[in-house]
């Protein structure tokens, strides 16, 4: 059996949304994994050590050299580890903590870029395996600070973290895992929508478990296609964090705290609504709510600086700081990373995140 063999054509998908209850069940039991409603596990040996695996994009950052340029005009490039799942692995892991991530890449140079680049952050990659016959995806990006930085996909002609097969998945690991971390994008296409909706399935909650809402509309048709599975995959998790596009999209709802609420609705235990400007509204189930400004930065690049928030978050979640605590650390570490050209190799270290704090600004 393949992942999709229960899935309705991609054509109908967008307009018939199978009953994925049953259809997870059905997959779980065929995987031969144990009673992911009651925890019962294959192994019951020594739990994995992971405090955050995240599972989705990866790729390579072609990020120009020159600010204000438009990219047809650019001389010259640097070359960084990119992907939003990945880069909140490589957030996490500055912060001391022990991540990895499942995805795939290329069976191609650049590929095998991606592997050193993950070890040298202290990434574990072990789920990272390539596909043959896909290219490794690139993005270009155009630097027009402080609030405009347009990107440019190359993920043709499919990307090869959208081949990730729930066949191909160490459940047990990822329901042992002390943070688990998902996005909307891996529910854009099979067989990574199934087998993102089976690993939140199996974890069952067991821990913090982080819905990134990462609305692309590229990889997309329209809102109201994404919207039946993002409802889904909210339903397995404790966690979303989206800006105001995002939220909207998940929900049908953009003023922020009708968008939170109506996540606590949908099934989560805490919603983080990303607001710009205007800061990060938090809000929990159990009524606190924490609102927070940024941090004042001059910005370079906005790019990865969610990403940085998302790793800084799952470190507060692990630290079992309060609402507020966590949102102000996760804005000092996104701010920092704004600040800067990269978006991996720029994340912040935990020095750096307390000095910001201590300051009130990204100096």
């Amino acid at each position: 059996m393949t992942a999709t063999s229960w899935v309705p054509e991609r054509e109908r998908t967008e307009s018939a949304v199978p009953d994925w209850s049953e259809c997870l069940d059905k997959l779980l039991t065929g995987l031969g994994v144990g009673d992911y409603k009651t925890g019962e596990s294959r192994d019951e040996g020594k739990p994995m050590a992971y405090d955050l695996i995240t599972m989705g994009r990866i790729g390579v950052d072609l990020y120009p050299l020159q600010t204000g340029v438009p990219l047809a005009q650019v001389s010259s490039f640097g070359k960084f580890l990119g992907g939003s799942a990945t880069n909140v692995a490589v957030a996490a892991a500055r912060l001391g903590r022990h991540t990895a991530v499942i995805t795939r890449t290329g069976d191609d140079p650049f590929g095998a870029y991606l592997h050193e680049a993950l070890r040298g952050f202290g990434v574990d990659d072990r789920w990272v395996t390539p596909v043959p016959g896909l290219p490794t995806p690139v993005t270009f990006c155009e630097v027009f600070p402080p609030d405009d930085f347009p990107l440019y996909f190359y993920r043709q002609p499919k990307a090869p973290d959208l081949e990730i097969d729930a066949h191909d998945l160490d459940l047990d690991a990822i329901r042992e895992a002390r943070v688990f971390w998902v996005t909307g994008t891996g529910l854009s296409e099979e067989p990574s929508r199934t087998a993102t909706l089976a690993a939140l399935a199996h974890r069952a909650k067991a821990g913090p478990t982080v819905f990134d809402l990462d609305w692309r509309p590229m990889f997309w048709t329209d809102p109201a296609a994404a919207r039946p599975f993002y409802a889904e995959a909210l339903r397995h998790t404790t966690v979303a964090v989206g800006n105001l596009d995002e939220v909207e999209v998940a929900t049908g709802v953009r003023e922020p705290h009708a968008a939170a609420r109506a996540l606590l609705a949908a099934g989560v235990e805490i919603a983080v609504v990303k607001q710009g400007p205007k800061g990060v509204l938090a809000v929990s189930r159990n009524g606190d709510c924490a609102e927070v400004p940024p941090l004042p930065v001059t910005v370079l690049n906005g790019l990865g600086a969610g990403d940085a928030f998302g790793g800084s978050l799952c470190h507060g979640l692990l630290e079992g700081w309060d609402l507020e605590t966590v949102m102000r650390h996760a804005n000092a570490a996104g701010a920092i990373v704004a600040s800067r050209l990269e978006c991996s190799s720029a994340m912040p270290t935990p020095d750096e995140v307390a000095a910001a704090l201590d300051a009130g600004a990204v100096l």
